[in-house]
């Protein structure tokens, strides 16, 4: 378990208050994006995790926070959706994922970044792979047939084939400890902004609704084709920033490459075979998972060309 977080605005701040014995805030307004909900729905969802120190794991589903986090939600979501095209070409939705575009954060830390970049960036990544194949596995009982065969073939990879030194998480902690950083759960979650929480708000978003089970395996087949060239390309940086060797990245080229064909052909594929009707949300996985992680490298990038950090504070050593 996590400590729990600074409040960011008046909303977080009434949550994490609540956790602790405080009556609940209305939803309000908030900037979608912004620093208090996306805080807000990160506590939130938390929760369904592996929750915070010192908070009754009751409130997992206490009907108030429950509704709260519907009406935040509901925020979220229609910025997710007016913020991307829509449409029902699954086949052009990977064409285009498939597309490796210059100047992206990997293209940085590749080509010129230090190494505060990089351990700025895992800070940033910590909140995602401390729970990577998570969110995931909430599609396992809302798909049948061959998609949920295969998506579980998939997730027993990701889950290091049983075997926790292999686990993608754990791996991910041993490249933090090889960079000199506390990989405790969560540990740096206040340090994360709004544009790197909305990645992981969006993935427990999915994977918490089985209406949204097409966004999900979308997003989930979106990861998986986009993150072996990049993975390789940050594999690159950790030798030529004389990192110590790890096998977090070069897990994912390898095994990303496989995952890739299984997600398109036998986890969407079939999925669509079954409910042709969800291929509209599917799309919108593919689509809302490009604007997250776009939104995410343009604030990396432009802090970074600014010569400022993109953590909320400076990590340890900078």
């Amino acid at each position: 378990m996590g400590h729990l977080p600074r409040p960011r605005g008046p909303i977080s701040e009434g949550i994490i208050s609540a956790l602790s014995g405080g009556p609940l805030p209305p939803a309000g307004a908030p900037d979608p994006f912004g620093e208090d909900l996306q805080l807000s729905l990160y506590v939130c969802y938390e929760l369904h995790y592996q929750g915070f120190d010192g908070v009754d794991p009751a409130w997992e589903w206490d009907p108030g926070l429950l509704g709260l986090r519907r009406d935040l939600e509901r925020v979220f979501l229609t910025a997710l959706r007016d913020g991307v095209e829509g449409g029902a070409d699954v086949e052009a939705a990977v064409d285009a994922a498939m597309i490796d575009s210059p100047g992206g954060v990997s293209h940085f830390l590749e080509d010129k970044g230090e190494l505060w970049h990089l351990r700025e960036y895992v800070v940033h990544r910590s909140i995602y792979h401390h729970k990577e194949a998570d969110p995931h596995a909430f599609a396992i009982p809302r798909l049948t047939g061959q998609a949920k065969a295969s998506l579980v073939a998939v997730e027993f990879d990701e889950f290091g084939g049983g075997r926790y030194a292999r686990m993608h998480s754990k791996l991910f902690c041993d490249l933090m400890r090889a960079l000199g950083l506390d990989d405790s759960y969560l540990a740096r979650l206040d340090d994360v902004p709004a544009p790197m929480l909305a990645v992981v708000n969006m993935m427990s978003l999915f994977g918490l609704h089985r209406s949204l089970r097409g966004a999900l395996v979308g997003h989930f087949a979106s990861a998986e084709i986009t993150t072996s060239p990049s993975a390789a390309r940050m594999a690159r940086a950790l030798d030529r920033l004389g990192v110590a060797e790890t096998v977090f990245f070069t897990e994912h080229v390898e095994a990303d490459a496989v995952h890739e064909q299984v997600l398109r052909r036998d986890v969407v594929g079939d999925l669509l075979r079954r409910e042709p009707e969800l291929a509209g949300d599917v799309v919108f996985g593919f689509q809302a998972t490009d604007l997250v992680e776009s939104r995410f490298g343009a604030h990396v990038l432009a802090a970074w060309d600014a010569g400022r950090t993109s953590l909320r504070e400076a990590p340890d050593g900078r």
